[in-house]
């Protein structure tokens, strides 16, 4: 019945036009010369507006660093002397939207007394220096982090992040550092460390992106290493284990024509090197099974093209917050080969495909479609490869309401052990243990009556509910031989909180689950306090 009614929505769908629309902008005819750029920027409470002139509020407004005017200017794709594009002042505005440390952002362009063509550019910030003080339950698991994060170091937009973590696979102390723009430039720096109890990670990158549909040139380079203990899972309960040392970099460069009509094509060439090292854990606590190593390494040339086409929606995967979605036709894939004469372990066409196409619109009713395909092809045979096809219906039945279905699948072959298909709490299941069954395929399916509230407590958070089931199974055997037990199916209610103060995209879920299938082991109700980047 799902099905049907999905299929006759979107028989039907159109884009309604309704009287209490938002005002379109301002004429402004194309290519009118900006002579000025204002940046407005508000605080975290508005002291004007009832509820939010409390003394707390005007404590924290006064310690917050307000983000610097020349952050802001620096994402912005004009500056003064351009020619007015609605197309670019809209691509800013979504730029501007991706930071965790402003909560929402609009460009206003305005002919001012003189007849000069002037932009204000409007953003609200959110309170960035955090304690980290985390208690969530998943999949039947407990997960703690202790830790500070500033997502707005100074007001330069900079992220500082230290934790120590606590969960079900290992505990360990984090330092994370990112700048999205060194300097003035597009380029990007992540940098992480990581001291875990089964091991270390540490990651550095150094990233030119295609920041904007019109960039022309990215590039750059990744470096990781890691050394963990990994664990295989059996109904939920870990069952074996290895330890997983694994090197990798990749460095890139990449070129385009820029937005042409509206379609982007890009190139990109580079090398990777991907070393998988198993073996034994040192101190074993659980009976091993280790992998084969892997080694790969080679070229790979890349290929992409998209359309350009957003849309902003509100009540969708957040509460009374902008959100942007990507509703264009998309296709990328690369190709790349690992040879011996390389230092590879084998000879091997490594390949990557993915896309997105959509159907229908965010204010009525919409399908998102996603699919990719990856894998190997090695002694006249293709290994560990999937496709994966992705798919979420939205139907906006009011402002208040929305009907949601997402379903994924995916079919594998030849997969190595250490990358097996598995579904659980943390995918999806969530009346089931975390990896409760694994094996070289799957399908999930979510189904949500979601609902909105006005309900703005303290003006801190938004106050949204759901109503869900869920059904899914794997096939095939995992990689310790263990069938699978056929379809598993849940039902539940939720309570979403979405923060408005903080430096965070991510809704509090609160979910009280009802699995109806599964071994006699699995506690009739599952409880599920997370938080997620959507609703």
């Amino acid at each position: 019945m799902v099905a049907v009614g999905v299929l006759a929505g979107l028989a039907v769908a159109r884009a309604d036009t309704t009287a209490d629309e938002e005002a379109a902008p301002p004429e402004i005819p194309a290519g009118t010369s900006i002579t000025n750029i204002v940046i407005v920027e508000e605080n975290i409470f508005d002291l004007s507006k009832e509820g939010e002139n409390y003394w707390l509020y005007r404590w924290m407004n006064r310690l917050h660093i307000v983000t610097k005017p020349k952050t802001i200017r620096r994402q912005l794709l004009f500056s003064e002397g351009d020619g007015y594009d609605q197309r670019v002042v809209e691509e800013t505005e979504r730029i501007l939207r991706q930071n965790k440390y402003i909560y929402d952002a609009s460009i206003e362009p305005a002919i001012n007394p003189e007849g000069d063509l002037e932009i204000e550019v409007h953003t609200r910030d959110l309170w960035t220096l955090t304690p980290e003080l985390t208690l969530s339950r998943e999949g039947g698991e407990n997960k703690t982090e202790i830790g500070i994060e500033e997502s707005n170091l100074f007001g330069t937009g900079q992220q500082v992040v230290i934790t120590h973590t606590d969960d079900v696979e290992r505990s360990g102390n984090i330092f994370e550092f990112f700048d999205r723009q060194l300097g003035a430039s597009w380029v990007s720096m992540r940098l992480l460390l990581a001291d875990n109890s089964d091991g270390h990670s540490r990651q550095m990158s150094v990233i030119k992106p295609f920041h904007s549909l019109d960039a022309r040139n990215a590039g750059g380079i990744t470096l990781y290493d890691d050394d963990r203990r990994s664990t295989f899972y059996e109904l939920g309960d870990e069952a074996a284990e290895y330890r997983h040392e694994r090197r990798f970099a990749r460095a890139f460069f990449g070129r385009s024509g820029g937005l042409r009509g509206s379609w982007v094509q890009r190139w990109t060439a580079g090398v990777v090197f991907d070393d998988n090292v198993f073996s034994q854990v040192a101190e074993p606590e659980l009976p091993p099974a280790v992998p084969p190593d892997r080694k790969l390494v080679y070229p790979f040339l890349g290929f992409e093209v998209l359309e350009d086409h957003f849309e902003t929606s509100q009540n969708t995967n957040q509460i009374d917050r902008s959100e942007d979605f990507y509703l264009g036709t998309r296709v990328a894939a690369s190709l790349g080969w690992s040879d011996t004469s390389f230092g590879a372990d084998r000879d091997a066409l490594v390949f990557a495909a993915d896309g997105n196409h959509s159907i229908g619109s965010l204010n009525s009713k919409a399908l998102l479609l996603s699919a990719r395909f990856n894998g190997r092809h090695e002694d006249g045979d293709f290994e560990d490869t999937k496709l994966g096809v992705t798919g979420t219906y939205y139907w906006k039945q009011s402002d208040k309401r929305l009907f949601y279905v997402g379903a994924d699948a995916t079919i594998g072959h030849n997969l190595d052990p250490d990358d097996v298909v598995e579904i659980g709490g943390d995918s999806g299941l969530r009346g089931y243990p975390l990896r409760y069954e694994a094996g070289d395929s799957s399908l999930v399916v979510s189904v949500e009556q979601r609902y909105y509230t006005d309900w703005y407590p303290w003006r801190l958070f938004r106050v949204g509910g759901a109503v869900f089931a869920d059904v899914g199974r794997v096939w095939g055997p995992d990689p310790l031989g263990i069938e699978n037990s056929g379809w598993l199916k849940d039902v539940g209610i939720g309570l979403r909180l979405a923060p408005t103060r903080l430096g965070t995209n991510k809704v509090i879920h609160i979910d009280i689950a009802f699995p109806l299938d599964g071994d006699d082991d699995i506690d009739s109700v599952q409880v599920l306090v997370e938080a997620k980047r959507s609703f």
